[in-house]
């Protein structure tokens, strides 16, 4: 066969233009600070990359949060509480990456415990014993509530979901898994299973079977699922619950709720498994939001601030009666990535900083004052604001209207303030800061939520 001269000389021009392309990118990742015409690049380069080739339906999304609609907000750096674009505007961010940033922007502590982590290795073989999986399971078992003991390391929330349920299916031959109608657990397709929102399910199904969905805090509905699974011999394996629910709107549990559950699933000889993917590491003002109800859950799935917001790092910890059936053959359930080196490393330092520098607590304090501020601030605007909820530094602010939520955030945004809607209810938009936001940041968030919301319609 022939070659095609012309076509391999097109190849390696090609080729030739790609490594200047990259060599210029690295260049770029190298430098602190970049120039108005490198910045002008980089935002060019971002909004066509997304367009062509990672998806345009981000930058229609992204017009909640730039001016004019030009797509020209691109993040470059972040430190504390707070986040600078490739123009050097800064930003106060409470939507925290969606809750990863307990610990704040690139922590010391936790940047330091990974880089000197990576001066002597990256990942680990998969057959030798990697000493930090071991030292963070320990630590693991420490803080947390209860009889939890033994730990299974992933690198996200839906991984960590994902983990629980095959303990779950393991633990017993029962199928049927209760999960709660505003429920967000994920999107891989057993999570998305226990996940609510339609719109994220239709596409996929049929999902795993077994789930039923009702709804959240509703104890009588859930004693009778409980009941009629048992007379109809479809017995509940378990019940898949956020302690409070971060994407259905920042919902908190009725008083005693969650202790009624954890009796129902006693009663029944049922596993409670709380996603605290969201609430955990300090979120609610305690470590682990079962611990501010005073429940402890056979399982309890652990993600995003877990990795300090330095690392994307996971866990899934139990007691060992569920536990144990990973015993006889560890290879049941496997992962390359989870519990890498770098992600422990980063787990282990975010505990630490969380510790010492007491946030669970300080969580609960600025989230009292931050909760108070923010509903004062909405006084007169009932035409437009639902409600203001929350607990710790999580809090969710519900508007009548999504389009009253749009016009908040982006206006908030416009101010230097970075706030988002939840997922599931995207009439409330969330307020999750950093754990170490200054009160000042506070002050200013407050103030600007009220300046933004007097100049919006109902």
């Amino acid at each position: 066969m022939a070659i095609d001269h012309t076509k391999v000389t097109e190849q390696r021009g090609g080729e030739e233009e790609t490594k200047s392309y990259i060599k210029k990118v690295l260049g770029l990742i190298a430098k602190k600070e970049v120039t108005p015409e490198e910045a002008a690049w980089i935002t060019k380069e971002t909004v066509d990359g997304f367009r062509e080739n990672v998806n345009p339906g981000f930058l229609e999304y992204r017009k909640t949060v730039t001016q004019g609609g030009q797509f020209a907000a691109v993040e470059w750096s972040d430190e504390g509480s707070c986040f600078k674009d490739v123009s050097g505007k800064e930003y106060i961010d409470c939507l925290g990456g969606f809750g990863i940033y307990n610990v704040g922007h690139r922590h010391p502590k936790v940047v330091a415990a990974v880089e000197n982590q990576l001066k002597r290795q990256a990942l680990h073989s998969q057959d030798l014993l990697d000493p930090l999986r071991a030292m963070l399971a320990k630590i693991l078992e420490r803080i947390t509530p209860g009889d939890l003991k033994y730990s299974f390391f992933t690198n996200s929330g839906t991984e960590s979901v994902e983990a629980a349920l095959k303990l779950v299916k393991m633990y017993s031959e029962r199928t049927t898994i209760i999960s709660t109608t505003r429920a967000f657990h994920g999107k891989s397709l057993g999570s998305l299973s226990g996940t609510a929102k339609g719109m994220f399910r239709k596409p996929f199904l049929p999902l795993i079977p077994g789930f039923r969905h009702i709804p959240f805090g509703d104890i009588e509905m859930m004693r009778k699922t409980f009941e009629t699974c048992a007379m109809v011999g479809e017995d509940v394996a378990a019940v898949l619950l956020e302690p409070v629910q971060g994407e259905g709107g920042i919902i908190l549990p009725p008083p005693n709720y969650l202790r009624e559950v954890r009796e129902l699933c006693d009663e029944y000889g049922a596993l409670l498994v709380f996603d605290e993917v969201q609430t955990g590491m300090g979120r609610t003002g305690r470590m682990f939001a079962s611990e501010v109800y005073g429940v402890t859950p056979d399982i309890l799935c652990l993600a995003k601030a877990f990795g300090g917001g330095v690392m994307p790092a996971g866990a899934v910890v139990a007691n060992e009666r569920v536990f144990k059936s990973f015993f006889p053959n560890p290879f049941m359930h496997t992962t390359t990535f989870g519990g890498n080196p770098l992600a422990c490393a980063a787990a282990i330092a975010t505990i630490d900083v969380l510790l010492e520098e007491n946030l669970p607590a300080r969580a609960d304090e600025v989230g009292r004052y931050f909760l108070n501020g923010l509903r004062e601030a909405a006084v007169g605007q009932e035409d437009k604001v639902m409600e203001i909820r929350g607990i710790g530094l999580m809090i969710g602010i519900e508007f009548h209207r999504d389009e009253v939520g749009y016009e908040v955030s982006k206006g908030m945004f416009d101010e230097g303030i970075l706030v988002a809607g939840t997922l599931i209810n995207s009439k409330t938009i969330r307020i999750e800061p950093p754990l170490t936001i200054a009160m000042d940041e506070v002050d200013r968030v407050i103030a600007t939520f009220r300046k933004v919301l007097a100049q919006t319609q109902a």
